[in-house]
């Protein structure tokens, strides 16, 4: 298994491990419903450096880029961000990614962890003549991400610097000894998220420092099973489970988020315009909430039923400690998905009680 630059430090924290692909990522340090109560009410500091991360530079960064993927980045300035998808020609989502507008370069994270897959797919449609070049950081630059409610003030006590007034994908740069950094206002829990882009050789010493100057606050490391619990509560989608060549964006609930009907042509654009136009949107993802006892979570792909008819999957599951239940994510089709809508879950070859409900659940 490969490991992450931060991978002694995670160790001496008591991390538990999981796979993810080829990689080890941090599970818990030992108490998950305390890193995720450190979500919420105080500061967590969780290393997001198998985030997918390519940087474009050179004359046609912007034109390039524009002319292949769903959104529309031609308004952007420089500190500004915005998500988009890269789709083939039926319109599946084959990626999903943040795109941050910077003075020489543009920054595209993946909003979820699939490797290298984005970088490979667009360094396809890069043509020879493109005064463009794609980096691949996926790397050589580490990621980290402060969340919760204390979160500005560790970051202007460690960093010197003031992100209360951040928008949602908005970004500042900082500076961390000789080293460079984008801090970015993101989405991963439902709440004060902000990511940290730094070149991976000043990775170690930036993670020491934050949890040193964060002791005070509360901050204090996160794993993956926190933060999926949260993602999942706040009904936000990632890469991977959730959106992949089965989903077209409209059916994942990003009209007005990830694409744009009215740039010029890209690939999969015929079929979100049709969408719109028709309103023929086959599937939707919404909240569920399940009648099942932990640790018998469905996987991804577990399927819905309504009676004897198969009407979809899950596609993310987790405990919430915030309602107490079994909840998941999943993708009924469209008769299917209003609240309180009944269907039933199979796990393991039996079937049990699920109910539709709106996302987010944090809103219940």
């Amino acid at each position: 298994m490969k490991t992450l630059a931060l991978h002694k430090q995670h160790e001496a924290l008591g991390a538990r491990f999981q796979p993810c692909g080829e990689w080890e990522v941090p599970l818990h340090y030992g108490n998950p419903l305390l890193e995720y109560e450190s979500i919420h009410q105080r500061g967590g500091l969780a290393d997001l450096s198998l985030r997918g991360k390519i940087m474009v530079t050179g004359d046609d960064r912007v034109s390039w880029l524009q002319s292949i993927i769903s959104n529309d980045i031609l308004p952007l300035k420089p500190g500004q961000g915005r998500y988009s998808a890269f789709m083939n020609h039926k319109g599946k989502m084959l990626s999903y990614f943040r795109v941050f507008l910077q003075p020489e370069t543009l920054i595209i994270e993946d909003v979820g962890e699939v490797d290298d897959l984005t970088f490979q797919a667009l360094r396809k449609f890069l043509l020879y003549g493109t005064k463009a070049k794609l980096h691949n950081g996926l790397e050589s630059w580490g990621l980290l991400l402060v969340t919760g409610p204390n979160g500005p003030d560790i970051l202007k006590q460690a960093l010197g610097v003031e992100v209360n007034s951040l928008q949602v994908l908005d970004t500042i740069s900082f500076t961390f000894g000789d080293m460079q950094g984008v801090i970015a206002r993101t989405e991963e829990t439902g709440g004060q998220d902000f990511e940290l882009f730094v070149q991976a050789e000043g990775l170690p010493a930036l993670w020491s420092h934050l949890l040193t100057i964060g002791k005070e606050a509360g901050l204090q490391p996160v794993g993956r099973e926190a933060l999926e619990t949260a993602r999942i509560e706040g009904g936000l989608p990632r890469l991977g489970p959730d959106l992949n060549e089965k989903i077209v964006p409209p059916e994942a609930n990003l009209e007005g988020i990830a694409f744009s009907l009215s740039k010029g042509c890209y690939p999969g654009q015929e079929v979100v315009a049709r969408m719109d136009t028709y309103g023929s949107v086959k599937r939707r993802m919404v909240g569920l909430v399940l009648e099942v006892k932990p640790p018998q979570l469905p996987e991804a792909g577990a399927k819905l039923f309504s009676g004897t008819r198969e009407v979809g999957w899950v596609s993310s599951s987790t405990h919430s400690p915030r309602i107490k239940r079994p909840i998941a994510l999943g993708f009924p089709l469209r008769d299917f998905t209003q609240p309180q809508t009944k269907l039933e879950i199979e796990i393991r070859d039996q079937r049990f009680p699920a109910s539709v409900c709106a996302l987010p659940f944090t809103a219940l």
